[in-house]
């Protein structure tokens, strides 16, 4: 039987479409729909290609770098190739989903995020007498377009130093620039989470001195247990923690309680007694930590996926081809995260 991805003219013009991915245009052209109850099921445009050309990208039995520019079609297969191995390594270790309550993709580089003006009582869902108004929840558009930050890393090699590389090996390269870019935006995060967006949404800064002296005791439960309160109506159910607070956390009496090592050991996830994620950032600034409702501190805003210079790498011209990806952080609701300082 013969199938359309057989007979696929490629071009470097499938990368120049405005809004679309490079699998998105092909998968206009040979959609995935076609090929149900066939071997080739499950398989995506671009895996296809891929398997068209005899292309393998992973195992023992990989391909060379080489392989791609056999022909000058599977040479358009390359910057796509680049792409998901840096959006792989992007993904692995990601804590962006632990703090991120919404994901936006624009199209541009303007963006206002929404705010919500509600506060105290306007907050409670109290009973309404008869013939009386219904409070009101005013929603609108932050006065400040969202700050995005261009973040990347450029690829330098010569064709000739990478073109007998196994595709394996190359990918463990590409995927260690994606982890750099995703560690960037999450400083971004931090950033807006402590200090706001530019719309005067900074985190309330709760200290652990104590008014009389003054002074910063050491890290206690009950310290950890009045940051908690400060909440409501709120839930603090994750906290961003450096690795020198982080030490401090685990040697309290309450963190080694048996469950809370158990669920450690077995997982490799720490939890608090307080219930909440506790999550090591190095971002973090030394001797503070952060507490969040991740359902509702932080929007994330991306404008596009990961770019490559499609062109360079089509053309073998792998010296200095940069690799980014353009986002930026929105805080949502001000008093869903908050400082406490240690």
């Amino acid at each position: 039987m013969a199938y359309a991805y057989d007979n696929l003219k490629l071009e470097k013009g499938m990368y120049q479409q405005a809004g679309r991915t490079f699998t998105q245009v092909l998968e206009d052209c040979d959609p995935s729909e076609h090929y149900r109850g066939s071997p080739l099921e499950g398989l995506d445009a671009f895996q296809r290609q891929l398997k068209r050309f005899g292309i393998k990208v992973r195992g023992a039995g990989s391909d060379v770098v080489e392989k791609f520019f056999a022909t000058a079609d599977s040479a358009v297969l390359f910057p796509e190739y680049i792409a998901r191995s840096v959006h792989q390594g992007m993904e692995e270790g990601d804590l962006l989903p632990e703090l991120v309550a919404s994901v936006t993709q624009i199209e541009g580089m303007d963006y206002r995020s929404i705010c919500s003006d509600a506060q105290d009582e306007s907050k409670e869902l109290r009973a309404v007498a008869e013939g009386a108004s219904i409070p009101a929840t005013t929603v609108k558009t932050q006065a400040n377009l969202v700050r995005l930050h261009k973040r990347g890393r450029m690829l330098v090699a010569s064709y000739e130093a990478v073109r007998f590389q196994k595709l394996d090996l190359f990918s463990v390269t590409l995927r260690q620039i994606g982890a750099h870019i995703k560690r960037m935006q999450l400083e971004d995060a931090v950033d807006v989470l402590i200090h706001g967006d530019g719309n005067n949404n900074a985190a309330a800064a709760i200290s652990t001195a104590s008014e009389a002296g003054g002074t910063k005791p050491a890290l206690s439960y009950d310290a950890l247990v009045d940051f908690w309160s400060q909440f409501d109506p709120y839930e603090m159910n994750t906290m961003l923690v450096p690795s020198s607070v982080m030490l401090q956390m685990l040697k309290l009496d309450e963190f080694q309680n048996p469950l809370t090592g158990l669920n450690f050991q077995g997982t490799g996830k720490l939890t608090t007694p307080i219930g909440a994620k506790l999550l090591r950032v190095s971002s973090v600034p030394e001797g503070s930590l952060i507490g969040l409702d991740r359902r509702y501190a932080l929007e994330q805003v991306q404008s596009g996926g990961v770019t490559v210079e499609y062109d360079k790498l089509i053309d073998r011209q792998l010296e200095r081809a940069a690799i980014t990806v353009i986002s930026g952080f929105a805080k949502l609701f001000t008093g869903a995260a908050k400082v406490l300082e240690v």
